[in-house]
């Protein structure tokens, strides 16, 4: 697995909000409303346990109840995903651009990806918050994956695929370099058929901010860091 040279994430000013995040069980997923996507208040929201998805009002905030979870010594993978993975070629942070730009492409899904999230999250890679995960099949990007690391936290935001079994590749890349330095929560938002799959659970929201404490209390793998 190739990777850029390494070096230690860009705390950047905080944020002008006051963000904390729901500790009981229930209600909605959307918790709250506006504010902005500066890098400060995407980590503050993160280390709340909040990620942000734009809706009809405006910018908002979510915590889902339950909360999907990967145990990373507990994924699930299948023979025929295994020979998936000798066929392609996985790198770490050598292309966010374009595996974010990727997954923003028009398919349902990616659609909550507007520029205005794009952007925020190209800039929270900048400062070596946010990571990608690249499959190749030869010089071709065909999958990969996205999201943010805080610690022994990863939050996954988005997955794309243009060969079979790519994406899939992607994430059991992620998994292993997780598991293997470290981290201990990699966080899916809400469980899918898909995923559920590949052994993400559900959890609740008393039970994730618990897990998200100790997470954020470990060091960062050392394959995520990398130069500002």
């Amino acid at each position: 697995m190739a990777t850029e040279n390494r070096g230690v994430p860009v705390e950047p000013p905080p944020s002008r909000w006051a963000i904390t995040g729901p500790g009981r069980s229930g209600g909605s997923d959307l918790v709250a409303l506006g504010g902005d996507l500066e890098p400060g208040t995407l980590l503050a929201a993160y280390r709340a346990g909040l990620f942000p998805m734009p809706v009809e009002q405006g910018l908002g905030w979510w915590s889902p109840e339950p909360r999907a979870v990967l145990p990373l010594h507990a994924m699930r993978v299948s023979r025929s995903l295994r020979r998936s993975c000798t066929r392609f070629t996985v790198t770490v942070d050598t292309a966010f651009d374009e595996v974010i730009a990727a997954c923003a492409e028009p398919r349902g899904e990616g659609e909550w990806i507007t520029p205005e999230i794009r952007s925020a999250y190209v800039g929270l890679h900048r400062l070596g918050w946010a990571h990608s995960v690249e499959c190749w099949a030869g010089p071709d990007l065909v999958g990969g994956l996205y999201g943010v690391a805080i610690g022994g936290l990863f939050a996954g935001e988005s997955m794309f695929h243009r060969a079979t079994d790519a994406s899939k590749v992607a994430l059991v890349a992620l998994v292993e370099l997780l598991r293997d330095e470290g981290a201990v929560l990699l966080d899916v938002q809400w469980r899918t058929p898909h995923l559920a799959s590949l052994a993400v659970v559900d959890v609740t929201r008393p039970a994730y901010r618990r897990l998200l404490a100790g997470a954020l209390r470990r060091p960062l793998p050392a394959t995520l860091a990398r130069p500002r």
